[in-house]
């Protein structure tokens, strides 16, 4: 698959996650964009560490808004 191609995918995942957030825990578009951004999960999935882009996206999406949760409580 071309470059190209991976990137369409990985965008179109992108924005099903962020969706996920928004319908999961009743957040705005905007917010869920921000903390899906700020993630190290986010970060974790574009450098395809251990396979995360392989996780379904509400998966993902849970674990984006933990690590969110863990970091908004210290």
């Amino acid at each position: 698959m071309s470059e190209e191609g991976l990137q369409t995918i990985k965008s179109e995942q992108l924005s099903r996650i962020i969706t996920a957030m928004c319908d999961m825990f009743g957040i705005s578009l905007e917010e869920a964009t921000d903390i899906y951004y700020c993630s190290q999960t986010a970060a974790m999935i574009e450098d395809g560490t251990a396979d995360l882009h392989c996780r379904s996206d509400r998966y993902l999406a849970e674990e984006v808004w933990r690590e969110y949760q863990s970091e908004k409580g210290k």
